[in-house]
């Protein structure tokens, strides 16, 4: 908030209660003998931003001292009434509190009831009481409201206790006089859409493409270095460069609409020259790597020009990673570049937190000496230093980190304080290494705080700028641009959890606290030293000539449509089409109809314009005398189509363009279309059209020749509604260059949409009885014989017009590169299913047509739609484009091993084997008719792998989330295995399937024996509240009756071979429903689990609670059958075993990277076919039980 003279800060302030007005309404004040003042706020200087002159709202501070205090025996009390910003205002206070134990304050309207209606004020306003004892005791409050007729008050209903403001020793109430002051600054009413920032900050926003506000924040900080943007003026472009195509001109254009426009500035030709289509625009991408790229660019297209080493300069900076021997003299280092830095937020208070973890010191010792060359093993000490930091310091803050536990990114809210000024030289220059410069004072001042509102799947961004440096900050959020105060700025986006004021304060609530979603991540440092260097002045010599030249022509463009639509309601936009159209246009860009009007001439007339003017622009347009000139109204029939309908009269011609457009256009827009008719005589000159009788037709004429597949337009006749077509017949074979003689064959064009009617027209029969009318098409061609139909692909005109409106131009892209055309084929909307796929595979120069498989495209997403195109599953090609109400030209095809209709009476079972001795578990992909059973799988399986002897057993287990959820019967049929996720296309796995060989004891289960479910699990406190988190691989184990947990755990212990000291340190609990209950030794095991009516037996489990640091066992995988079309290779690992690998993750914040030992269902799978990879952490499914 902007104040004059802004009051203190008290820690009081932090407890505050909701604003709302007081629901007690008053017709006007109570009298009561107050002695109040009005002060003016101190006046500063005024800024000028940019060589914008931006106004500070009127602001007045006003004092109220208020006498015999404790006697007022009012419910409320107003003050006198004082004036800010031209609108009148008073305090009014409830002395015994607005139906609470506290003071209630609030700011009023004082002439709210004489205000027109719809009246509207805002203004940003503080209230307090003076501590008359010790002044910085006092209170205030500062809010900001928009007051209106239903909300003439606003304020605070407990603002302080009364019994704090009652006590005479507290200072509130001295001599039983009570001071209250109010500050208030008033702004013009808040409306967004006509909120001018400009006007209101002197700066212009940047607009959204749809997720790019993550990108627009990082522009603003850029934008906002001087330097930074002087160097992007001095890169080198041409005149002959295009900003979509090359991102130096786009940034350069950018930064100018930035600097000199009065409105936001589009970013869509930069997002082209990154490449990006509409969907990426779409999709949120990763700021500190566009950053990075965005400089990386920059940086390599100013070598060798002046500006080279700009980037350098300004934002680089270096480390020393060093390694240090303790007991003999070795030390390696090695020294590093970085353009930002990324702070730990998780466990660090503060920036300053941050950089001593960063600098801090790891042993290496133990099982983790280094090894120093010659002297071999070592003790050593392990560390980064700073050698030098930039002008400029980026600090990008880890607010998203990888959850091991949880396998998933989280989003860090903790709070985290970041200073106005940051000193690096701090304990004297514990960061810096010993070669580092101590001349340099690395002072910084906060710049930019660039922030995120969300979680971690999406959010929205903006950023918190002080251009200058000065104490005003600036939020700019996309397209609007605020100012705003300190606090807003650096408190507020600490994170952590906010306290939500109490409601009903006089009944002692307990606080609710939520966690505030909105934080930093990305500051902004520039060095005090470099200052003034770097906050440099930027105009218009800085800026190439061309570049002014060509944005200046740009901007005026725009105000040139600006006009233009202002504007627009003056006049009508006239569209002329000729002779010279129909053919240009017809068997090229048209087919059907007879012309595209946006292609045509147009004029754009005053709509007072008469007609008889307008026809004398035309004659100097066209070379047309007015009187040759003749006009036909254009009109939408029943049909969909478009025809020339009937001549203007005399006394229409006489009439505005306004009135005529108005008279002709039932949709009202702002154009009128003719078609202007010319008639030529012998020496083809204009000639005076002919007159027209109610018995005269005018009609088109279109020629088709199907040997070379061409419609084209040949004229237009007037004929008598009662003659016959072969009366003109000599007429169009003149028209068309035929021997007079040839006989040919007429159609009428009658529509095209939804489908082509292209009938044949009786030649002896009147033009009336076969309802021929003013501006019907009428197609013609020779009469073709009978072998000639048969060579033409296309013989008559109706099946050429089928084929024209049925066309379609398909690009097919291969699956596994969905961005990336592959090829294009010309296909009709009608074709079959069958005749689409041996299109496609004669193109690739496959045999067997049935092992293409297809996948439609998904309009909105531009990628693959989940689920591929089944076997004869559509009817026609149409079907296999249409998405919603939207229509695609893209097919993505695939190669199969096998048929697809026999592929799709498969079943795809993907098993991993556990083998009884033996450390690895091996992966099967198991391919069987649906109608298959569980036995069947299993014993395809006995084939393919190695029992522990030949009589061992095997049952089939379904795994999610580390927990067992069902035995299969053998008996039961594949198909009903729930594998909608184990398509190819699955991103996230559904279950995993276990092979088991049966351990003999529960095969001889006594009548007291149970089965129970035996869980490895962890415990986390997230949010306040205590998580079970499984892992690991869950197992069966047989309890017998009145077995104690101690001689349960030596039968655990050695079945996962856990050695003594780990094993000492494992918790067993019971748990139901994911609460656990701690067992001792001696209690019994089996009494735990006697219930039988808990909702599926994996509700129940005896949990092992330790640590997931057991060494893993390796997964290896077998593919059964010939199966790379459904599944290329699988990976994953299991407690019990070795193996380590890394992977790596893109969130959309970070890029990721680790290594650690992995559990079961953190899987990759990838599709060698498909080329789609799926990653573990399985996702929901209908369970069944046991």
């Amino acid at each position: 908030m902007t104040m004059m003279t802004p009051p203190p800060s008290l820690d009081q302030q932090e407890d505050e209660e909701m604003l709302v007005p007081h629901s007690d309404l008053v017709e006007g004040p109570q009298p009561m003998e107050v002695a109040a003042q009005v002060e003016p706020a101190s006046t500063v200087e005024n800024q000028t931003v940019e060589n914008q002159q931006v106004e500070d709202p009127p602001t007045m501070k006003f004092t109220w001292t208020i006498e015999n205090f404790s006697r007022l025996n009012t419910k409320k009390h107003y003050s006198d009434v004082f004036v800010v910003g031209g609108y009148k205002w008073r305090i009014l206070i409830f002395p015994k509190g607005n139906n609470v134990d506290y003071l209630s304050m609030y700011l009023d309207v004082a002439d709210s009831g004489t205000l027109p209606y719809g009246w509207s004020r805002y203004a940003q306003f503080s209230l307090g009481v003076v501590n008359q004892i010790h002044n910085k005791f006092s209170i205030r409050k500062d809010t900001q409201h928009q007051f209106n007729a239903r909300e003439s008050d606003w304020g605070f209903t407990s603002f302080m206790p009364l019994s704090e403001l009652y006590d005479p020793s507290r200072g509130y109430l001295a001599n039983d006089t009570c001071v209250i002051e109010a500050e208030v600054a008033v702004r013009k009413v808040l409306d967004y859409w006509s909120y001018d920032s400009k006007k209101e900050t002197g700066y212009v926003g940047l607009k959204n493409q749809g997720a790019t506000c993550y990108m627009n924040s990082l522009l603003q900080t850029l934008y906002h270095i001087p330097y930074f943007r002087k160097a992007v003026y001095h890169m080198p472009t041409t005149e002959n460069d295009m900003p979509s195509g090359s991102i130096p001109l786009a940034l350069q254009s950018l930064f100018y609409k930035l600097q000199y426009n009065d409105s936001s500035v589009a970013t869509k030709e930069l997002t082209k020259s990154f490449g990006w289509d509409t969907y990426d625009s779409f999709m949120q991408h990763d700021v500190q790597e566009l950053n990075r790229v965005l400089c990386e660019k920059l940086e390599d297209k100013m070598k060798g020009t002046v500006v080279e080493g700009t980037i350098q300069q300004l934002f680089e900076g270096h480390h020393m990673n060093y390694i240090e021997c303790i007991n003999v003299e070795y030390k390696s280092t090695r020294k590093e570049s970085f353009y930002d830095l990324q702070l730990d937020v998780k466990g660090c208070r503060d920036v300053y937190a941050s950089f001593d973890k960063y600098v801090e010191v790891e042993r290496l010792e133990g099982d983790n000496k280094y090894h120093a060359e010659e002297h071999g093993l070592q003790d050593a000490k392990k560390g980064v230093l700073f050698i030098d930091f930039p002008p400029v310091l980026q600090l990008q803050l880890k607010r998203f980190e990888y959850d091991f536990m949880r396998d998933t990114m989280v989003k860090i809210n903790d709070r985290y304080e970041f200073p106005l000024q940051l000193d690096l030289d701090r304990e004297n220059g514990k960061y810096l290494s010993p070669e580092a410069d101590r001349s340099v004072r690395n002072l910084y001042t906060l710049h930019s705080v660039l922030v995120h509102s969300g979680g971690v799947h999406g959010g929205h961004y903006y950023a918190f700028i002080r251009p200058t440096l000065s104490e005003q900050w600036y939020k700019f959020d996309d397209e609007r641009v605020t100012k705003e105060d300190v606090k807003r700025a650096l408190e507020e986006q600490y994170g952590g959890e906010e306290e939500l004021p109490q409601t009903n304060p006089g009944f002692n609530n307990t606080p609710f606290k939520f966690t505030k979603y909105s934080n930093a991540y990305m500051l902004v440092y520039i060095r005090e030293s470099d200052k003034d260097k770097i906050i440099c002045n930027v105009d218009e010599k800085d800026i190439a000539e061309h570049l002014r030249i060509r944005l200046k022509k740009e901007q005026e463009e725009k105000e040139d449509k600006k006009r233009y639509k202002a504007q627009a309601h003056l006049f009508t936009i006239i569209k002329v089409a000729r002779d010279e159209d129909l053919g240009e246009q017809i068997g090229k860009d048209i087919y059907f109809d007879l012309v595209d009007h946006d292609k045509v001439r147009s004029f754009r007339i005053q709509k007072q314009t008469t007609f008889n003017v307008f026809k004398e622009e035309v004659a100097k347009e066209f070379g047309i005398p007015v009187q040759f000139q003749r006009f036909w109204i254009w009109a939408k029939r029943q049909n969909h189509t478009y025809r020339p309908n009937r001549p203007l009269t005399p006394q229409e011609e006489t009439q505005s363009v306004g009135q005529l457009r108005e008279v002709s256009n039932k949709t009202h827009n702002a154009e009128l279309k003719l078609f202007l008719e010319v008639e030529l005589g012998l020496d083809l000159h204009p000639i005076s059209p002919p007159d027209k009788t109610k018995e005269d037709i005018l009609l088109f004429f279109k020629l088709y020749d199907p040997e070379k597949k061409e419609l084209r337009y040949v004229g237009r006749l007037f004929v008598k509604s009662s003659s016959k077509p072969i009366e003109i017949l000599g007429k169009l074979d003149q028209m068309a260059g035929f021997a007079s003689d040839e006989e040919i064959e007429l159609y009428e064009e009658i529509k095209f949409d939804p489908c082509v009617m292209c009938e044949h027209l009786d030649k002896r029969a009147s033009f009336r009885l076969s309802q021929i009318e003013d501006g019907d098409i009428i197609c013609f061609q020779k009469a073709a014989p009978t072998e000639t139909e048969e060579a033409c692909k296309y013989p008559d005109v109706p099946s050429y017009l089928e084929y024209v409106h049925n066309r379609q131009i398909v690009h097919f892209r291969v699956l596994e590169r969905p961005k990336e055309d592959d090829f294009c084929l010309e296909l009709s909307k009608i074709h079959s299913y069958d005749e689409v796929v041996e299109r496609v595979a004669r193109r690739i120069g496959l045999d067997d047509p049935s092992k293409i498989r297809l996948t439609a495209h998904n309009c909105y997403s531009q990628q693959p739609k989940p689920q591929p195109i089944k076997y004869r599953g559509v009817d026609h090609l149409s079907d296999m484009l249409v998405h919603y109400n939207q229509t695609s030209d893209i097919l993505y095809y695939e190669v199969l091993d096998i048929p697809l209709p026999e592929l799709q009476g498969l079943k795809n079972l993907k098993v991993a084997f556990h083998h009884a001795t033996k450390d690895e578990v091996v992966i099967h992909n198991i391919r069987l008719p649906k109608q298959s059973t569980v036995g069947d799988v299993i014993n395809v399986l006995k084939t393919k792998v190695e029992l522990s002897h030949p009589d061992a057993e095997l049952r089939l287990l379904e795994v999610f989330y580390h927990k067992i959820y069902k035995i299969f019967p053998h008996s039961e049929k594949i198909e009903n295995i729930n594998d909608q996720y184990w398509t190819l296309r699955a991103e996230e796995a559904s279950l995993l399937l276990f092979f088991y060989l049966i351990p003999e004891e529960e095969k001889n289960l006594g009548q007291h024996d149970r089965l129970i479910h035996v869980y490895h699990f962890t415990k986390e406190t997230t949010q306040n509240q205590m998580q079970v988190q499984n892992f690991g691989e869950p197992f069966f184990l047989v309890i017998h009756e009145g077995e104690t947990l101690a001689e349960v755990k030596v039968r655990i212990q050695k079945k996962l071979q856990v050695p003594d000291d780990e094993f000492a340190k494992w918790k067993f609990a019971f748990l139901s429903l994911g609460r656990p209950e701690y067992l001792q030794d001696t209690d019994i095991v089996s009494s735990r689990f006697q219930r039988r009516d808990v909702y599926g037996a994996w509700e129940q489990y005896l949990g092992l609670e330790h640590s997931d640091n057991a060494p893993k066992r390796a997964y290896a995988v077998n593919q059964s059958t010939a199966d790379d079309d459904l599944l290329g290779s699988l990976a994953c690992t299991e407690q019990q075993s070795s193996w380590q690998r890394k992977r790596e993750f893109k969130c959309g914040k970070e890029n990721w990277k680790w290594q650690r030992n992995e559990i079961t269902e953190q899987s990759a799978f990838k599709g060698r076919s498909r080329g789609i990879t799926i990653l573990g952490d399985l996702a929901r499914y209908s369970i069944v039980g046991l």
